[in-house]
């Protein structure tokens, strides 16, 4: 399998830690894993770039680097009340233009939009600079308190960790979501955080009102026909109390963090067994192949059989990850 280009272009003066949040899902090799990824950065100008940790990083390769691109990240955009070159904007256009996918992590959105590629498309940075970027780019459709949005050829992320939450989900979706748990494991990250969650969570202070022994309860018993006042009444409170805690710490609703925890089930089972598309839509707690080829179509958009195909466990590579597991203390 020839490795997925992954270019970061660096922008004075860059910060480290989203370059870093990219460079640690996608260039970093680790024992046991194929290596999937080749990643690099760039600049407008090579040689020294400075950063905002007060050193400088000497970069290679210039803007030619995009045109064979397969990803091109944006690692954070530090000025963004002024313009971007028009060499930097006209090279991730033609990266677009030619296929690649383009990644901004945080206040990379900024940059982003001034090449158009956001209009009228939705988006999302770090809270504290969204009604900034909504006022310099009013044909951006932002979304202030989501973590990432993936449309597929753009994708932007809220800040710091929910950068590297955007990574290991575009991992998920290059991959599968088995080899995108092995990196995120090595990293010791969650494997997986949904996009639409909310940037911050509403505290209450009380230990009573956590969702997780909810949560944990509930994922173990996918194979039951669980409904949101199963939950509620799980937890002691009502579903409308249940709702309201959901909204304010995951951003979404118990019947929707319900179903994405079902259909997650069903990728890992899709991938790592031959078990027929009826007996997985039972185990996770679908009742029926064809409910389950809906909703997974409508989450991961793609069929169940599709998804089996590119990523179950004949696909390259599973005996090497297999092998990797076997190597972890």
């Amino acid at each position: 399998m020839t490795p997925h280009r992954v270019v970061a272009l660096v922008l004075p003066p860059q910060s480290t830690f989203e370059l870093a949040c990219a460079a640690e899902v996608f260039g970093v090799s680790r024992p046991g894993l194929p290596t999937r990824y080749d990643f690099s950065v760039c600049a407008e100008h090579p040689g020294a770039v400075p950063t905002l940790a007060g050193y400088d990083m000497a970069v290679r390769d210039g803007l030619t680097a995009l045109e064979t691109a397969d990803t091109v990240v944006i690692p954070g955009w530090q000025r963004p009340d002024e313009p971007a070159g028009p060499a930097v904007l006209d090279a991730v256009r033609r990266a677009h233009q030619r296929g690649a996918r383009i990644v901004a992590l945080c206040s990379g959105a900024f940059l982003l939009a001034q090449t158009g590629l956001l209009d009228g498309r939705r988006a999302t940075t770090h809270w504290r600079m969204a009604a900034a970027l909504a006022a310099r780019s009013p044909r951006v459709l932002v979304e202030a308190d989501t973590l990432y949005i993936d449309l597929g050829d753009v994708a932007t992320s809220a800040g710091t960790a929910a950068g590297i939450d955007l990574c290991l989900h575009l991992v998920r979706a290059d991959h599968g979501a088995a080899y995108a748990a092995h990196v995120a494991r090595h990293m010791v990250m969650p494997p997986h955080r949904e996009g639409g969650q909310l940037q911050y969570a509403v505290e209450s202070g009380r230990a009573s009102d956590s969702l997780a022994p909810v949560l944990d309860w509930a994922a173990e018993r996918l194979h039951e026909p669980l409904t949101v006042d199963d939950l509620a009444a799980r937890a002691g409170v009502s579903a409308r109390t249940l709702a309201r805690r959901f909204a304010d710490r995951l951003g979404v609703s118990p019947g929707r963090w319900l179903l994405g925890q079902r259909v997650s089930a069903a990728r890992a089972l899709l991938e790592e067994t031959d078990l027929p598309v009826e007996t997985i839509a039972v185990r996770v707690g679908l009742s029926s192949a064809t409910n389950l080829r809906r909703r997974f179509h409508r989450i991961v958009r793609t069929t169940p059989a599709a998804y089996r195909r590119s990523f179950g466990s004949h696909h390259e590579g599973e005996a090497a990850l297999q092998a990797g597991d076997a190597q972890q203390p």
